[in-house]
């Protein structure tokens, strides 16, 4: 596969403005990236996945010899040619998707910790999930609250809403637009502050909303993410999703000093 690699790497590259946009994109080291193009290394199976996934191929194809692969890539350019250049909402987003760093670090899942802008005075706890697609980075966000206060709640109780949304690394700062797709009647915007550790644990910031009651009123509450993992038992996370009290043994006292710490000033968060 090097040699071909290398040939079909740079036939990608020339899709962008230049081989140091692509290498800021996948956040692979320039000087490895270039003894890729040159056949004298081989991306490891992970990084390989990567690369094919940013690029919208599948692995085996950037083994293919150059000429099948270039009447490949041509196929499927000619194919979707028309459809996003003329689209002036994807013109529109184009730039932030060039200028964005690699969110590849921060993928998987995480428990979302916010003031339930609906119900004062309730801490709501929901599942994100934050993926990369052909070097895109999209998320989902699973939230489900009671209609009532009873105890014995049935399925038909809960008000369940899926968010889908993008994210973008833009200066230091994480900017996630989502929208829900249920009822497709609202749209939310979260900022965190990245972090600066080896190891992702929690997320502090700020979103803003309105709330599911009828006068839909615009919010904005502080939030936590509070990483799980690439991999997760889905059904037995799932039934963590809920609205919770905020002396809750669920939520630990980090958690809640998190979401009660004072106004923000200047911008400004403790970051963990």
């Amino acid at each position: 596969m090097p040699n071909n690699l290398g040939s079909n790497l740079l036939l990608l590259c020339n899709h962008y403005r230049s081989i140091a946009e692509v290498c800021r994109k996948l956040a692979i080291n320039r000087t490895q990236f270039n003894k890729y193009l040159s056949g004298q290394s081989t991306p490891a199976p992970y990084n390989l996945k990567r690369i094919g996934d940013f690029f919208g191929v599948e692995d085996y194809e950037l083994g293919l010899p150059p000429e099948q692969f270039a009447r490949l890539i041509g196929v499927r350019h000619a194919d979707s040619a028309q459809a996003p250049d003329s689209d002036p909402l994807y013109n529109l987003l184009k730039p932030l998707r060039e200028q964005s760093s690699s969110l590849s670090r921060y993928c998987g899942y995480y428990f979302e910790y916010a003031n339930c802008m609906s119900v004062p005075g309730s801490i709501l706890l929901s599942l994100v999930h934050l993926r990369e697609e052909r070097g895109n980075f999209l998320f989902e966000r699973q939230e489900r609250q009671e209609r009532s206060s009873s105890t014995d709640v049935q399925a038909e109780d809960w008000v369940r809403c899926r968010y889908l949304g993008a994210a973008f690394h833009l200066q230091d700062r994480l900017f996630l637009i989502d929208y829900e797709s249920l009822t497709v009647n609202e749209m939310s915007q979260t900022i965190l502050i990245p972090s600066f550790k080896s190891r992702i644990t929690r997320l502090n910031g700020l979103k803003t909303g309105v709330s599911s009651g009828d006068r839909r009123t615009p919010a904005c509450t502080r939030v936590v993410w509070e990483y799980l993992g690439p991999e997760i038992n889905r059904v037995s996370t799932y039934r963590q999703v809920m609205l919770y009290r905020p002396d809750d043994p669920h939520i630990d006292e980090d958690i809640r000093q998190r979401l009660a710490a004072a106004p923000v000033r200047n911008g400004l968060f403790e970051i963990e």
